[in-house]
């Protein structure tokens, strides 16, 4: 069995393992990360020689930490990045690059439809009638996303929201609430197949399904990183919020969307959204207009030039070609856009 696993930021860990008799047998660590000294590689395949077969990822970590000898230096990499390997090979999780991906990028859209469409996508992923996807979306009015499982009294105010033109909309998925302005946000989706993120845990995968665009950023001069669980962040502050959900029927497949602050107005937003001092207090900031640091500012470029680098990025990491929503993929979303998502009932499922 084989397995790989890109640390977030880090370097790749390659494990390749048998079973026998329920027991792991003749581990082999590998990658590009940096380990002193170099007897502790045979410290690490030791550690794991004859481990459970069903071991979680913690608790192997913990077998290579009480192995390796006082001192050991690992750079790139940690003793639970091997464990994570590991638990991927023994789920013969995939890679991106055993994907054909497709890049959707279409015109303006309404709020509805998008959500509909990310609905739509990951489930055609799940039952294998469509490729893993990046979609970026194209914002055709402003808006107001809340998470799922969110208060719609809670989180927005209806007469900021109507004084500015807001539609308000409720995704599928959980987090929290996306201020939208067509011109002054980024968003994409990515609808993959759930083996790609097999033998991780939920929080790891988050970083695992953005690693891309934080070498994107670091290209634009944008030194970011994920802050547990779902913030791209940096030392100016948070410039982006990520959002999942499983699709359990066919083969499985997991929709990740992140919207980024390309620019924001920071005022609007307040008389928009109700953002508490709960919230406030757990991201350590006093401030709203603190919290959200905006992509124009820090790279300089344009909204247009900002997606491009990101699409150029991810099609250098692992090839991408130009696709688009089928005429039936686009029937079934527009049905579900009018039937779920442009509905009161669905919108104000949790008041």
């Amino acid at each position: 069995m084989h397995g790989e696993y890109k640390v977030p930021g880090g370097k790749l860990v390659v494990v390749d393992l048998d079973v026998v008799d329920g027991v792991l047998r003749d581990v082999r660590v590998a990658g590009d990360f940096f380990l002193e000294p170099d007897e502790a590689l045979l410290d690490i395949n030791r550690a794991l020689e004859g481990a459970p077969a069903d071991t979680p990822a913690p608790q192997l970590a913990a077998r290579i930490d009480t192995a390796l000898p006082e001192g050991t230096v690992m750079f790139g990499f940690g003793s639970e990045a091997v464990g994570v390997a590991v638990r991927r090979a023994l789920a013969r999780a995939s890679d991106w690059t055993d994907y054909d991906w497709q890049l959707v990028h279409d015109g303006p859209q309404s709020p509805a439809l998008h959500m509909a469409l990310d609905e739509v996508l990951t489930a055609e992923v799940a039952a294998g009638r469509r490729p893993p996807t990046l979609r970026v979306w194209e914002w055709g009015s402003p808006a107001v996303v809340i998470g799922s499982f969110q208060s719609l009294r809670n989180e927005v105010d209806p007469e900021g929201a109507a004084r500015h033109g807001m539609t308000v909309v409720r995704r599928i998925s959980g987090g929290g609430a996306m201020y939208i302005e067509p011109g002054n946000t980024i968003t994409y989706s990515l609808c993959v197949p759930d083996a790609l993120v097999q033998g991780l845990s939920f929080a790891d995968s988050y970083a695992y399904l953005d690693d891309w665009v934080l070498g994107a950023l670091e290209g634009m001069g944008v030194k970011a990183w994920y802050q547990p669980l779902n913030d791209i962040a940096t030392e100016a502050g948070k410039i982006a919020g990520a959002a999942q959900k499983r699709v359990v029927s066919g083969g499985g497949a997991v929709l990740h969307h992140v919207t980024m602050a390309y620019d924001i107005d920071a005022d609007k937003m307040l008389e928009v959204l109700r953002i508490g001092k709960e919230k406030l207090s757990d991201k350590g900031t006093k401030s709203a207009k603190k919290r959200v640091d905006p992509l124009r500012r820090q790279t300089g470029l344009s909204r247009a030039a900002v997606i491009e680098k990101m699409i150029e990025s991810f099609r250098a990491r692992y090839g991408l070609t130009e696709g688009a929503v089928t005429p039936e993929e686009m029937v079934r979303a527009e049905e579900l856009a009018a039937a779920k998502f442009a509905s009161p009932e669905w919108t104000a499922r949790v008041p």
